[in-house]
């Protein structure tokens, strides 16, 4: 899968030079020539980000502060400041590097490159393998058999996530219902019970052990 990058600066030359660059090196690529344009673009989930901090309506470092309350990716700013209050403020706002104009395209690609493979060794880091089939992602929230990502509802991740990260222990259906749905035990733990009927349900159909073992009178455990 090529990675996806979201490109902003409010000069055209600029973006569309960047557009070509990236593309001939095998990236898909999102633009934007505006503050504004950018934060809605960033909803399509870059793999990265290319910021100019100069813009007309609204500037890189709010954009930034904005677009990192739902993107979790690297942030690279380019610009023409280079005074080292602008790029401790860069950082400050979420920003992961900082580029200052003019560039060397081919140094700007090597960077964007290092970043991308930077966060790709994070999320494997963040995968448990459980067996040769069977593998978690606790940050993408993410669960994968024979390399197929199996559809989960987020409290049946939550429920998995909890489990799964004590292997063995059991938990009542009261247990899990004050960890997961953060109520106390009063209150409709029934719908524990529903929820792993239906990780089973998906597990089986994936040709999964069922991993979640009832453990009668008590409650639920992970097992390998």
């Amino acid at each position: 899968m090529r990675d996806k990058i979201l490109i902003v600066d409010d000069e055209a030359d600029i973006v569309s030079m960047l557009k070509d660059y990236f593309e001939f090196n095998g990236y898909n690529t999102i633009t934007a020539v505006s503050g504004l344009e950018a934060i809605k673009k960033a909803e399509k989930q870059p793999d990265i980000i290319l910021l100019d901090i100069n813009m007309p309506d609204i500037d890189g470092m709010e954009v930034c502060m904005q677009i990192r309350n739902f993107v979790s990716c690297p942030i690279l700013f380019l610009t023409a400041r280079i005074e080292d209050r602008d790029k401790i403020k860069g950082f400050g706002v979420g920003a992961d590097d900082y580029i200052v104009k003019p560039f060397s395209i081919d140094e700007l690609g090597a960077r964007v490159s290092a970043h991308l493979r930077r966060e790709r060794r994070q999320r494997e880091s963040a995968k448990v393998h459980f067996d040769d089939k069977l593998a978690i992602d606790y940050t993408e929230r993410s669960l994968y058999y024979n390399g197929e990502q199996i559809p989960l509802a987020k409290k049946e991740f939550d429920i998995i996530e909890l489990l799964s990260q004590h292997i063995g222990q059991v938990f009542s259906k009261e247990r899990i219902y004050e960890l997961v749905w953060e109520y106390d035990s009063e209150g409709d733990s029934s719908v524990i019970a529903e929820h792993i009927r239906r990780i089973r349900s998906k597990f089986a159909k994936a040709g999964m052990q069922p991993y979640i073992e009832t453990v009668w009178g008590v409650g639920y455990k992970w097992v390998r």
